[in-house]
């Protein structure tokens, strides 16, 4: 399948602004002509919010094999459904996580070996990785008290702060080791001024196509 679109994935722990920021990204990308379709994981297919669900579900026991199965089949589902196609339409795919979530989730916050996540990674999506992953970044305590302000903690809000800690070390380590793909952006700052770091991101990219 020839692609033609360009697929950019915004990634983060909790309360660092993700949905907030693929809207304005999206709003951006439109005003200058780009066909945008904006999807998230787990997610963006009938499969793979029924699989949200049970994934965030309080109180839900998933051992952590299963619930890495669980992201993957979620996004062998997307990527058919969603992902795929309309990258080959020429299309720019927007999406809420991708397959750093698995990396940092559950190879950094479960522990799992990162070799079995890669090979998941690469069975499921062979040479398809993203064309741009905006990593908004924000200390774990900080990001943690924003999530809880806003809604009832879900299954992995409940987790302790060590946990998030290794989520955002795991997501540093994936974007530093890879400047050229990754962009950090620093999710402790206002929003305004988070905003201000993705206009630089997003001309870049737009001047680059």
């Amino acid at each position: 399948m020839s692609l033609s679109g360009k697929f950019i994935v915004i990634e983060g722990a909790e309360g660092v602004g993700k949905s907030t920021n693929q809207e304005f990204i999206r709003l951006q990308l439109e005003q200058a002509g780009i066909v945008v379709r904006c999807t998230r994981e787990p997610g963006g297919t009938d499969l793979g919010e029924r699989l949200r669900q049970l994934l965030l579900e309080p109180g839900q026991h998933i051992v952590e094999d299963a619930e890495l199965l669980m992201m993957f089949a979620a996004r062998a589902q997307h990527l058919k459904e969603v992902i795929l196609p309309a990258l080959a339409k020429g299309e720019w795919v927007l999406s809420d996580r991708f397959t750093d979530a698995s990396y940092a989730y559950q190879g950094g916050g479960r522990g799992i070996n990162l070799e079995r996540i890669a090979v998941l990674e690469q069975w499921v999506q062979q040479t398809l990785k993203p064309d741009l992953v905006v990593l908004l970044d924000a200390p774990a305590d900080l990001g943690l008290e924003r999530a809880l302000k806003r809604s009832q903690a879900d299954r992995f809000e409940q987790e302790a702060i060590d946990f998030f800690e290794r989520v955002r070390a795991t997501y540093r380590t994936r974007a530093l080791a890879e400047p050229s793909r990754y962009k950090i952006i620093d999710a402790a700052q206002s929003i305004a001024d988070v905003q201000q770091q993705l206009m630089s991101v997003i001309r870049d990219l737009l001047q680059s196509q």
